[in-house]
């Protein structure tokens, strides 16, 4: 059944094709904050390696309900890993177990992140006309905002 809520079709098709994109970041954000989770190393393991699984247990609950935003507006989501990696706006870094670099990827991938939400925000309400995803997505800059400042709360400048 087609979705009728009020906007225009090809409307939501852009807005379903930027939260694919959105979807991918934030499916490459787990995945890197998990292997920082696994990886961590030094003589505070045990408070980063807890730091690090509330982080990636927040950015699950953002993935799913993204997925479910793209379902709600008519559209299925994107789900395999090669379609995450052709759409991502984020970079895979070399393994590193160095805590100041991976808190510092991360602050990064956060920050890239921030950017596209703020830019979506506008699009989806002024272009698209969907005020319900540009609500959403506004949602979700305040979630990664917040989740960058804690990750810097642990840089020295």
């Amino acid at each position: 059944m087609k979705v009728n809520i009020g906007v225009p079709e090809k409307h939501l098709q852009a807005v379903a094709e930027k939260l694919q994109v959105l979807l991918a970041d934030e499916h490459i954000l787990y995945t890197k904050t998990r292997n920082y989770h696994w990886n961590v190393v030094g003589d505070n393991f045990h408070e980063m390696h807890l730091f690090y699984e509330g982080q990636y247990g927040e950015l699950a609950e953002i993935i799913d309900e993204i997925a479910e935003r793209i379902r709600m507006i008519g559209h299925y989501s994107t789900g395999r890993l090669v379609d995450f990696l052709k759409l991502t706006n984020l970079l895979e870094p070399e393994y590193t177990s160095n805590q100041s670099e991976q808190i510092k990827n991360l602050v990064e991938d956060h920050e890239t992140i921030i950017r596209v939400l703020r830019e979506l925000i506008t699009e989806f309400a002024d272009k698209q006309k969907d005020l319900g995803s540009s609500d959403f997505v506004t949602g979700l800059l305040r979630q990664h905002e917040k989740m960058a400042w804690m990750l810097r709360s642990y840089l020295s400048k």
